[in-house]
């Protein structure tokens, strides 16, 4: 069971529904680090993790901005080199959205990976 998939899988749904929040359950680490980076990016609103005595939950206040997310599987070793071109396959055009990249700094977006000059294994999209 992939966490993360589960997850973005949840949110794009409600974001298709027209739904002003979501339940994402169960809840990770990683999924909370990826959330944070969306919301960043104002993808979604405020976020907040709900522990419910097993895995937890979060529950996600949805902004409407999100035409298309998923995870990436699998997650792909990407150096600073080869983000562009796993941006032109992901991505629908040059400045719209966010591949989110775990590097060895973090959970960060591919645009902050290339500014700091790391790679990473790629992890999602947004647009």
């Amino acid at each position: 069971m992939d966490v993360l998939a589960n997850g973005l899988t949840a949110i794009f749904n409600s974001e298709m529904r027209n739904k002003r929040e979501c339940v994402i359950s169960p809840a990770s680490k990683l999924l909370g680090k990826v959330l944070r980076v969306m919301q960043l990016h104002g993808y979604i609103g405020e976020f907040e993790f709900i522990d419910d005595g097993r895995s937890g939950k979060f529950k996600v206040q949805l902004l409407g901005r999100i035409n298309k997310c998923g995870a990436i599987k699998p997650r792909f070793p990407v150096s600073v080199d080869e983000i562009e071109d796993w941006e032109k396959k992901f991505l629908p055009s040059r400045d719209m959205g966010i591949l989110i990249v775990s590097t060895s700094h973090g959970v960060m977006s591919h645009r902050e990976a290339k500014a700091k000059g790391i790679g990473g294994r790629l992890l999602a999209f947004v647009y």
